[in-house]
């Protein structure tokens, strides 16, 4: 994987085909969880059931971030680090610790 470094707004990761439909994927199961949650709102659900399908949801997305962080380590992370930019470390520190909120 390969990232720019130009501005963060710019930067992008190359992914390989089957990883970026992983992602999508998982992503799309996500927005049909919350479809289907909005939709128990909206027909007056009971709370708890609402409440176990936004934990379902929650546990999706940490799954899905669990999954990108390691292949933002396996490419991003150990290529700088091969490359001498340390700075991809307390990059990676500062994106653990805004999912560790």
């Amino acid at each position: 994987m390969e990232q720019n470094d130009t501005c963060s707004c710019c930067r992008t990761t190359d992914r390989t085909e089957e990883e970026r439909k992983k992602l999508i994927h998982r992503l799309n199961r996500i927005e049909g969880q919350i479809r289907g949650i909005r939709g128990m709102v909206e027909r007056n659900a009971y709370c708890p059931d609402i409440l176990t399908q936004a934990a379902a949801v929650t546990a999706a997305v940490n799954a899905f971030n669990r999954d990108l962080v390691a292949s933002h380590i396996r490419g991003c992370v150990a290529q700088g680090v091969r490359e001498g930019r340390d700075e991809v470390i307390d990059e990676l520190v500062g994106t653990l610790q805004k999912l560790m909120k």
